[in-house]
């Protein structure tokens, strides 16, 4: 007889209730039934990311419709799967199989984006905590073949932040093309996707990591495996922080620069920071009125044979293997637990700068 564990008809959930400010309220709502091939997952832990923020918010003005008040936000959710859906079975899963949720919740699988690994561009996609329940919640529905499964060595707590952080900043060190014993900047290296980049590249990857980022946060880029760091604040002007990197490289500048704070004047330095034949990969998305990356010169670009590329979120494949380097030590999120309650604070540190690492929340 198959396993089955009992389900609560209503559950806790964490909703944006004032879309366009910093407000959320916790509610009871209804458990929902999985369909033909879904599972329902009884969440225990959900990162906190910057993209919550922003949807929350209201402040990417790339998105097509703004946020609805009652949306359940979060997309980094760790539990184990309470029911199975017609056909979910198929998938090799079962009750009781701990599983993560992404950023991306649901590809289609068929389309040609799906077929090239591109999953963070699917034009079917269903994004979680943005016009599809999120998981700032106990209870999550999502595709039987699409949940990722958690390694048996790692906390919930410590698995959250791969799902979208980690997984993230693996691809965009992936797609930098930096080969070990090259430099890697690190823009907004104390942040949450920020140190779990300098982990991976210098623990993982091999690669020679310099971090940038307020001063404050200078022990935790270190500790992350920078082998420099660069206070945002100490320079007067982009020129005086450029010529800091330029030293720290030998007068080259960084193989890679990877910009994981949203932040326009972040990637208008970037530019300057590489050397020949340099990648800049675009991971943070600014919030506000859309804006070039300024010092993007053509010119400039086409004599030092600079590229630019950019990271949504990476593919199952690439989570899987994130949770790995995780469940080996390699890297582990610098992070604190809070309640479902402390949600609004949370986000209020992370617009004022002086959020470090990344905040799990207990779902219980």
């Amino acid at each position: 007889m198959a396993a089955t564990v009992e389900v609560p008809k209503h559950h806790k959930a964490c909703v944006y209730d004032k879309p366009g400010t910093a407000s959320t309220k916790v509610e009871m709502i209804d458990t929902p039934e999985p369909g033909p091939g879904e599972v329902l997952v009884n969440l225990t832990h959900s990162g906190v990311c910057h993209s919550d923020y922003g949807i929350m918010m209201n402040s990417w003005k790339n998105l097509p419709y703004p946020t609805a008040p009652g949306q359940v936000g979060g997309h980094e959710g760790v539990g184990t799967i309470a029911k199975l859906g017609p056909g979910a079975e198929l998938a090799g899963v079962k009750i009781g199989d701990r599983v993560g949720v992404k950023w991306i919740s649901r590809i289609c699988g068929s389309c040609l984006a799906c077929l090239e690994g591109y999953d963070g561009v699917c034009f079917n996609q269903a994004v979680s905590g943005y016009y599809t329940p999120g998981t700032f919640q106990q209870y999550v529905l999502g595709p039987a073949n699409y949940v990722t499964p958690i390694p048996d060595s790692l906390s919930s707590a410590e698995a959250a932040p791969m799902l979208c952080a980690g997984v993230t900043t693996y691809a965009a060190l992936k797609r930098s093309n930096a080969k070990a014993g090259q430099w890697v900047v690190i823009s907004g290296a104390g942040g949450g996707l920020g140190h779990i980049a300098c982990q991976l590249g210098a623990r993982g990857m091999g690669l020679r990591m310099i971090g940038i980022d307020a001063a404050a946060k200078k022990d935790l880029v270190v500790s992350s495996g920078a082998e420099h760091f660069v206070d945002l604040f100490a320079h007067d002007d982009d020129a005086s922080l450029t010529a800091e990197v330029l030293r720290l490289t030998g007068g080259l500048g960084a193989a890679a620069v990877v910009v994981c704070t949203a932040n326009n004047r972040a990637y208008a330095q970037a530019m300057g920071l590489l050397r020949f034949g340099g990648t800049l990969v675009c991971v943070g998305m600014p919030e506000g009125a859309l804006t070039p990356i300024a010092t993007a010169f053509p010119n400039t670009m086409c004599q030092k044979m600079l590229n630019i590329t950019s990271v949504a979120v990476g593919n199952q494949k690439e989570a899987r293997e994130v949770l790995e380097f995780a469940a080996r030590g390699v890297v582990r999120t610098h992070l604190r637990v809070e309640k479902m309650e402390g949600l609004t604070g949370v986000f209020e540190e992370m617009a004022e700068g002086r959020l470090m690492g990344r905040v799990v929340l207990d779902l219980s």
